[in-house]
């Protein structure tokens, strides 16, 4: 009995809890506090984890926006203004027809022309309001000289042209005041008259465009 008893007092813990109730409340609302406070910082890390995320894919959209409008402008879907000059096509006058027919364009004269303006640095041309791309088609059809299907029959025809800055454009207004181009249009009782203008307006190209050998690219996975 005695063994026993002198065993049973060594099993018992050395240190006992002296804290009373309102001590251990305290203790159980600091621990809850912090458990709160931990919840708070977790759940505010997770916030800014979401808020990268959504910046990050606001970022991509927003290039991406940039890209579709950039590639727009290149291909002439948007309107574009800038300095530049202003050629008009007309016949010339009836005194020197000496009884020959009144002049008319042809698409031969017209393509020589876009070469000629593109050769001097020409950024955008239109023709009576038609935007001239790398894909506008330019034919006499039915003994109608079209561009992408619009007639240019009707004189005055006028050929708006957008220069890079003011100083191209002075470049470009001189060269065309003795271009190659009035000499061919003449030999068809033709006259271009060219002036400077500050600001041109070249609207966008108006018909759909058909592409060709592209094909789209499948997402394979990835952030790219």
């Amino acid at each position: 009995m005695i063994a026993v008893q002198f065993q049973t007092i060594n099993d018992e813990p050395k240190v006992r809890d002296t804290r009373d109730n309102f001590q251990l409340r305290q203790d159980l609302l600091k621990e809850k506090e912090a458990e709160l406070t931990l919840l708070e910082e977790i759940r505010s890390t997770n916030d800014k984890l979401d808020q990268y995320a959504n910046d990050e894919r606001r970022i991509k959209e927003k290039v991406l926006e940039k890209t579709i409008i950039e590639l727009k402008e290149a291909m002439g879907l948007t309107s574009i203004k800038g300095t530049g000059i202003i050629l008009t096509i007309d016949s010339i006058d009836k005194e020197l027809l000496l009884g020959e027919k009144a002049g008319k364009v042809n698409a031969g004269l017209i393509r020589r022309l876009i070469n000629e303006l593109n050769m001097y640095g020409a950024q955008e041309v239109s023709i009576n309001g038609n935007r001239h791309v790398n894909t506008s088609a330019i034919r006499d059809i039915n003994m109608e000289t079209k561009i992408d299907g619009n007639a240019l029959n009707t004189l005055p025809l006028e050929v708006k042209v957008l220069a890079k800055d003011e100083q191209a454009a002075g470049e470009l207004y001189n060269r065309m005041k003795v271009s190659n181009s009035a000499d061919d249009f003449f030999a068809y009782n033709l006259l271009i008259t060219v002036k400077k203008s500050a600001e041109i307006t070249i609207p966008a190209y108006k018909k759909n465009m058909v592409i060709r050998y592209m094909e789209p690219v499948m997402d394979k996975g990835g952030d790219s």
